[in-house]
C-alpha cells in the first residue's frame, strides 16, 4: 500500500491517521508543495491520497499557486476509484475539486466540539466507526457547500457539513480526527499566538477540556482512521520477469 500525503503547513502531524497507516504497513510519500515540492502529475504511483490541513484558505490561489493542481489531483484519484481523504483544508479543497463552493471566514470553530452523524453517516463504512454523537477537535474558519452527488455524513450546530463522501471512498472531514491529545499539545506549543487570537478563553480551560473530551476523541479518531485505511485498495506492482 503506497499512500501520498500532502502537507500544507510547516507543522503537519498525521496523528491517528499516521498510526493507522503504520499499522497497515503503508509506504507513505510526503509532499510539501507549500515548501516547494512538486505535486505529482497523476495518481499512477499511489493507491490513495491524504490531503491535510493548513492556514491558507481553499481559494488562495494567488498566495499558494499549487492549490488548483492539488484539487485536480484529488479528483483524479477519486475518479480512478482510489481512496481519498481530505482533512480540514483538505476537505475544502475536495469540495472545490468536485464543484462545491468554499465559504471563507463564515464558520470559526476551535477546540473539542460535538459532531453528530447523519442517518447516512451511521450506515457509512467509515463514519459508522464513530458514535452517533462524538467529541472531536476542530480548528478552522471556513466551510463549504456539498458538491453535487455528495453524501452528507456528519454535521454540528456550528457547521452543517462536517463530513461527506463521494463515490466509494472519497472522504472529506472538516474536523481533525487525526488530532490526538499529543497532536493538540504540539499545536499549543507551536502556535500559541494563533490559538490565543482565535480562542482566547480556551487556554484557561484546556486541561479540563482535554480530560473531559480527549480520551473519547482520541479513540474515535483512531477508529475513523483505521476504517478509512481499510478502504484503500493496494495495487499489485510486481513485474513479471
Amino acid at each position: 500500500m503506497r499512500v501520498l500525503v500532502v502537507e500544507n503547513d510547516k507543522v503537519t502531524l498525521l496523528g491517528q491517521i499516521g498510526v493507522a497507516l503504520e499499522e497497515a504497513g503503508a509506504e507513505i510519500d510526503i509532499c510539501r508543495p507549500h515548501a516547494g515540492d512538486t505535486i505529482p502529475a497523476d495518481d499512477t504511483a499511489h493507491d490513495a491520497i491524504v490531503v491535510m490541513c493548513g492556514p491558507q484558505n481553499a481559494l488562495d490561489d494567488e498566495g499558494h499557486a499549487y492549490l488548483p493542481a492539488l484539487a485536480a489531483l484529488m479528483r483524479r484519484f477519486g475518479d480512478a476509484d482510489k481512496s481519498v481523504l481530505g482533512v480540514c483544508l483538505g476537505s475544502q479543497l475536495l469540495a472545490r475539486a468536485y464543484g462545491g463552493d468554499n465559504l471563507i471566514g463564515t464558520a470559526p470553530e476551535f477546540g473539542w466540539c460535538t459532531v453528530s452523524l447523519t442517518a447516512e453517516g451511521a450506515a457509512d463504512p467509515v463514519l459508522s466507526a464513530a458514535a452517533s454523537a462524538f467529541p472531536i477537535f476542530e480548528w478552522h474558519s471556513d466551510t463549504f457547500t456539498l458538491p453535487e452527488g455528495a453524501m452528507r455524513l456528519a454535521g454540528s450546530d456550528a457547521v452543517a457539513n462536517q463530513a461527506f463522501r463521494l463515490g466509494r471512498a472519497v472522504y472529506g472531514t472538516q474536523f481533525h480526527f487525526e488530532a490526538s491529545r499529543a497532536v493538540v499539545d504540539e499545536w499549543v506549543a507551536t502556535f500559541p499566538d494563533l490559538i490565543a487570537g482565535m480562542a482566547p478563553d480556551w487556554y484557561a480551560r484546556r486541561t479540563e477540556l482535554a480530560a473531559e473530551s480527549g480520551p473519547s476523541a482520541d479513540a474515535t479518531g483512531l477508529a475513523l482512521a483505521r476504517a478509512w485505511v481499510a478502504t484503500v485498495r493496494a495495487a499489485d506492482r510486481r513485474r513479471v520477469a
